[in-house]
């Protein structure tokens, strides 16, 4: 079944349409989620997500290995989430600040290896699959090498997504725009 990406901004309702969708599809959920609590604020929001959603919905943890997990999980008659993307990226990224400016991703394997695992099994996958990523290019360019690095690389792994999606929608002020397919 292909894929739908639905990007948007903090805030932006990206994650609350990937679960009404979700909902919608009448299919047993599974949430896979990226975020890793490391701060008592993060752990905060993560308690919050987890609340917001149904109860029988399956969450799996799943900083770094992601494609393995989408294996393990997509499978047929099941819909996942993966919320969210870019927090996967980040975790990918883990280390990059002791890279000798220029930044770039070539030295940076485990994300290349990651990215690229999960664009060659996502067109595979029987499951409906909504991939939640926000959308950083829309603000300021970033202060820092790591920080303009990370940007750039968010917005490829979009476009990346893009190419192999089905559908893809933006999402702000809750509202949802297809850019991709039908909403």
């Amino acid at each position: 079944m292909p894929a739908h990406l639905i990007l948007g901004g903090a805030r932006s309702g990206k994650s609350r349409h990937a679960e009404s969708l979700a909902a919608a599809s009448g299919l047993p959920v599974t949430v896979i989620a990226t975020a890793e609590a490391l701060d008592d604020e993060m752990a905060a929001r993560i308690r919050r997500h987890q609340d917001d959603r149904p109860e029988g919905w399956r969450t799996v943890e799943t900083p770094v290995a992601l494609a393995a997990t989408l294996q393990r999980e997509a499978s047929a008659g099941r819909c996942v989430i993966v919320d969210c993307v870019t927090l996967w990226l980040t975790n990918l990224m883990a280390g990059a600040e002791d890279l000798p400016a220029p930044a770039d991703a070539g030295r940076l394997p485990a994300l290349q290896a990651e990215r690229a695992a999960l664009l060659d099994i996502l067109p595979t996958l029987p499951a409906q699959v909504l991939l939640v990523a926000n959308e950083v290019g829309l603000g300021l360019v970033p202060e820092t090498p790591l920080g303009r690095l990370y940007r750039d690389e968010a917005g490829r792994l979009n476009q990346m997504l893009a190419a192999v999606c089905e559908r893809v929608t933006f999402v702000a002020a809750g509202l949802p725009l297809a850019l991709k397919g039908a909403a």
